[in-house]
C-alpha cells in the first residue's frame, strides 16, 4: 500500500513540476513579445476593449486608442476593429466606446468595425475571428498592452489570420504587478489550448 502511495506522490509531483515548467516556459515567450512592435501593412487594426466609464474611455482603454489611431493615421491598414462589450455597464460597451473616440479624432465611421459583445479575451478574439472571415481579411495588427498581445496573436493564428503584435506606449509597471501579468497570460493561454476558454 506504501508503495501505490509513493507512486501516486512521484507522479502528481512530476505532473505538477512540469505544469510550472510550461508556465513559466509560456511567460518567458509572453515577455518577449511584450516589447516587439511588429507593426506592418495589414488588412484591419484590431484593438481589444479594456474599461470605460459612462461612455468615456479608461486610461487603459484610450492609450490602446490613441495607439491604433496613430497606426491608422501611418496608414498601415484601411479599417479599425474595436472590441469589447457592456462590462456591467447598462448603456455603453467598451468596442462602441473605442467607436466614438476614434471618429471624434477623425477616422471615418465606415473604417471602424465594433465588436460589441464579448466579454473576455477568448469572446473577443473568436468575434473578430469571425468578422475577419466575413469580410475576407487576413491579416492584422493587434493592439493592446504588451502582456495582453502574444496569447491574442495565436488564438487568431490558429484560424489562419497573418497577425503582428503592437503593444500601446506604456509606463513599465513594476516588476512583481508585471510578472504576474505574464503568469495569468501564460496560464490563460495553456487553459485555452486544452480548450477551456477564460
Amino acid at each position: 500500500m506504501k508503495w501505490i502511495v509513493a507512486v501516486a506522490l512521484v507522479v502528481a509531483g512530476s505532473a505538477a513540476a512540469y505544469v510550472t515548467a510550461k508556465v513559466l516556459h509560456v511567460a518567458a515567450e509572453i515577455q518577449q513579445q511584450s516589447t516587439i512592435d511588429e507593426a506592418q501593412p495589414a488588412d484591419a487594426i484590431i484593438v481589444l476593449g479594456a474599461a470605460e466609464y459612462r461612455g468615456r474611455p479608461s486610461p487603459v482603454l484610450e492609450a490602446r486608442l490613441n495607439h491604433a489611431l496613430f497606426l491608422y493615421l501611418q496608414g498601415l491598414a484601411p479599417r479599425v476593429i474595436t472590441t469589447g462589450g457592456a462590462g456591467g455597464d447598462p448603456v455603453f460597451t467598451e468596442g462602441s466606446v473605442g467607436r466614438t473616440y476614434l471618429t471624434a479624432r477623425g477616422v471615418p465611421p465606415e473604417a471602424i468595425v465594433v465588436e460589441r459583445e464579448a466579454e473576455s479575451t477568448a469572446q473577443s478574439v473568436a468575434a473578430v475571428a469571425e468578422i475577419m472571415r466575413r469580410m475576407n481579411l487576413r491579416s492584422a495588427i493587434v493592439v493592446s498592452d504588451g502582456y495582453h498581445i502574444f496569447r491574442v496573436k495565436k488564438m487568431l493564428e490558429s484560424s489562419g489570420y497573418r497577425v503582428y503584435g503592437s503593444p500601446r506606449p506604456s509606463v513599465p509597471p513594476g516588476e512583481w504587478k508585471e510578472r504576474w501579468q505574464y503568469f495569468r497570460q501564460a496560464v490563460g493561454y495553456i487553459l485555452w489550448r486544452v480548450g477551456i476558454t477564460v
